[in-house]
């Protein structure tokens, strides 16, 4: 696929070197183009499994774009030589498009987190942008056998642009199947977003986020579910990282 901005691949999977308006420019382009397009979030954890799942790799592959999240990515550019403009934090970065969103008229359909979430961060959304069109909430637990009638309820609220909270790599999955048939414009991959607007789980402090280091907060609020993304994952995505480096020195 042919991208009309710089990157840099990162274990195989190619990632925005975007400012925060340059980025914005481009989900309005994607948006408004001729095919429904996927957007993404590629942190260490992603990049992880991606390395390890070839067909999620191709998903990331396909997105129309992959955003930098967060400080791991940001070091595996200064590994290989290379730096981001900026570290687009799902959780900062999201809210942004979501004023644009509302600036342009999009319908927006949050999908994912636990029941009740999506409709706690739509209020908060539009409490932030009051002229936002939430169009749609649904939960993400539902079977396997429901996917066509949760792809109906959204195709029939109209919405242009899905928020889906499923986690990695289901939500990216999901989207890259699914999107066509709902009929929305744009899907973006939001992680754990749904959680944070809803208050549903706490930010990190501000001067965290500014160091880079909110992961350890996150850590400490989900020892259990977490470490292994974070004590494991984060040294083995650096080492996995320098190793790709020295074999193509």
């Amino acid at each position: 696929m042919e991208h009309p901005f710089p990157m840099l691949e990162v274990l195989g999977v190619p990632v925005a070197k975007l400012a925060p308006p340059d980025a914005l420019q481009q989900v309005a382009r994607v948006h408004d183009g001729e095919t429904p397009a996927l957007v993404a979030y590629a942190n260490a954890h992603t990049l992880n499994l991606a390395w390890t799942d070839s067909s999620y790799r191709e998903v990331l592959r396909r997105a129309a774009i992959v955003l930098n999240d967060g400080s791991g990515i940001s070091l595996a550019a200064r590994i290989q030589g290379d730096r981001f403009p900026a570290n687009l934090n799902g959780s900062d970065f999201n809210p942004q498009i979501l004023g644009l969103a509302a600036e342009r008229g999009w319908r927006v359909y949050f999908l994912g987190a636990r029941p009740g979430v999506a409709e706690r961060a739509a209020n908060a959304m539009k409490q932030r942008y009051a002229a936002l069109k939430v169009v749609g909430c649904r939960d993400g637990y539902w079977k396997p056998h429901e996917t066509a009638q949760v792809v109906d309820a959204i195709r029939v609220t109209g919405a242009s642009l899905i928020m889906a909270a499923l986690g990695n790599p289901l939500q990216e999955r999901w989207l890259d199947e699914h999107l066509s048939a709902t009929g929305a414009r744009l899907g973006i991959g939001v992680g754990a977003f749904l959680d944070f607007a809803a208050g549903q789980v706490p930010r990190a402090p501000a001067w965290m986020n500014r160091w880079g280091i909110e992961w350890i907060f996150r850590l400490a609020q989900e020892p259990g579910r977490l470490w292994r993304r974070y004590v494991v994952g984060n040294p083995l995505f650096l080492a996995r990282v320098l190793k790709t480096r020295l074999r193509h020195d």
